[in-house]
């Protein structure tokens, strides 16, 4: 097992269509398989370990990954956003390192030997140069690391979380369908290069032969101009980028997307009230929601279209309630929520959830396998599973608010705010509290033109929920703190609001 696989057979299938577009630019999936051989013959003569990407997609992207899997070394997507001294301290983890990135960045670096960095074009010239590169075969060890991705981490150092090759191309064999594409498919791609949904978009897209179509930054308007233009047929969004296009298409007179025929998003938790009014406003789209995590190789879950409409369509709460969900366990993947002490919980029941299957990695450089002796990893997410299997995010494990001796999940509180008709967004987090250990704090982001004040918003909770969840502190912000991926980092509103209640300011 190798990646290189995946897209020799593509090239054997449909080796002249349109693989990778990116502006002006283009790769068939013939021209993608030849210069992914040119780059990891240079790779492979050179003293590097690593292949490393400093920068936002590209056609050089695509190459990188493949050149990376012929040569026998690990492909490693960093973080562009992060400042120099700390993408300094990854390059040092990574060394010796080929370094593709963008001219202004080289200036920036520390200068250290065991990095050889290139520009990005001149890296896809030398791989689409051609010539007689020696490099004919490539390693079938399925062992052999594919991608190492540093974790965001909200404390301490970033980890290295490796995916072999076995891990990635069972997950593609499990839930990528061959060649399903058609020749008109096209899909667009936003997300990062460095998360794990930018490494799964490049391979998913290739098994499946699709046409792919890359938007380095986004906005929601570039996204909708871009999807417009190159009559974008799927998609996959975080959930922040499609509140903003849900956003953008409601200010607007029609909505022109009538190629749009499949939206996929993940990332982060789902409000139910922005899912509802996207498939309001794309009512020929189908939904589909995915979770996983970076050491799981991407999607553990899914909750398919005939879901969202079934949901949607219902008058039963329980059935409604599945809307917000991240869906059911992929074939071949097993869930399970266990309690602190490790007990296996009913449906229901709220606790960690753990995860096991052949795509689950969960193992970090230096930190060996965080598999227990059964293969099951631990996610450090919260959540439940209904009856019928499907699961319910709660944030991660750490971010239950415990006060008194009553648990509390921020996720249900949020999901009652953003119900509120002036509520756009809402975080809740525990602070510190002297008389309950922790107190319940929100910060809210209103509609624009929207009015409420906190009192409101508290009576609103009081009203839909148990009074202890009310939050003592409510405080209004422009817009919530995310991470790239959508991701809520509630670490940040934390330590915002904790000051605000310990100086007794309860309520503004």
């Amino acid at each position: 097992m190798n990646l290189m696989m995946l897209l020799e057979m593509a090239v054997q299938g449909f080796g002249d269509r349109v693989a990778f577009v990116n502006g002006q630019e283009s790769l068939t999936y013939q021209q993608l398989f030849d210069a992914a051989r040119q780059a990891g013959a240079h790779l492979r003569d050179s003293e590097c370990e690593h292949l490393a990407l400093l920068d936002v997609s590209s056609l050089a992207l695509p190459i990188a990954l493949f050149a990376s899997a012929w040569a026998g070394k690990p492909f490693v997507p960093i973080n562009y956003r992060l400042t120099d001294v700390e993408m300094d301290a990854l390059l040092q983890r990574i060394q010796p390192a080929f370094l593709v990135t963008d001219q202004a960045r080289i200036a920036t670096l520390s200068g250290a030997a065991a990095v050889a960095p290139m520009e990005r074009h001149a890296f896809v010239d030398l791989a689409r140069a051609g010539g007689t590169a020696a490099t004919t075969d490539w390693p079938m060890d399925p062992d052999e690391i594919a991608v190492l991705l540093f974790t965001s981490g909200t404390t301490g150092a970033p980890k290295a979380a490796v995916l072999r090759h076995r891990h990635l191309v069972s997950y593609m064999f499990s839930a990528v369908e061959f060649g399903a594409a058609a020749a008109d498919d096209v899909v667009l791609v936003a997300v990062p290069p460095y998360h794990i949904a930018g490494v799964i978009s490049v391979l998913s897209s290739v098994y499946a032969g699709r046409r792919v179509v890359q938007l380095p930054n986004f906005t929601a308007r570039a996204w909708l101009e871009l999807a417009q233009r190159e009559r974008v047929t799927t998609a996959f969004v975080v959930p922040t980028m499609l509140a903003q296009i849900v956003r953008e298409l409601e200010g607007r007179s029609c909505v022109d997307l009538p190629h749009l025929t499949a939206l996929s998003y993940g990332g982060g938790k789902m409000p139910g009230p922005v899912i509802e009014r996207a498939m309001a406003l794309l009512p020929h789209t189908e939904f589909t929601q995915a979770y996983g995590l970076t050491e799981t190789s991407s999607t553990i879950c899914v909750l398919l279209p005939q879901d969202h409409r079934a949901a949607a369509a219902s008058d039963k709460p329980e059935i409604r309630r599945r809307l917000t969900s991240v869906g059911r366990a992929l074939p071949g993947v097993e869930l399970q929520i266990r309690a602190s002490e490790g007990r296996v919980l009913t449906p229901g029941e709220r606790g960690e959830i753990y995860v096991r299957g052949e795509q689950v990695s969960g193992e970090y450089v230096g930190r060996g396998s965080m598999l227990d002796d059964q293969g099951w990893f631990p996610t450090r997410d919260a959540g439940e599973l209904d009856a019928e299997g499907y699961l319910f995010l709660e944030g991660r494990a750490d971010d239950v608010i415990v006060r008194g001796a009553e648990n509390m999940s921020p996720g249900e509180i949020e999901d009652v705010l953003v119900r509120h008709p002036a509520v756009a967004e809402a975080g809740v987090v525990g602070v510190p509290d002297e008389h309950w250990g922790e107190a319940v704090a929100a910060l809210i982001v209103l509609k624009p033109g929207a009015s409420a004040t906190a009192a409101e918003l508290q009576d609103w909770v009081k009203r839909h929920l148990r009074s202890s969840r009310v939050p003592q502190l409510v405080r209004f912000a422009s817009e919530l703190p995310y991470n790239e991926t959508g991701k809520l980092l509630r670490r940040t509103i934390r330590l915002n609001l904790a000051e605000a209640h310990s100086s007794q300011s309860l309520i503004f």
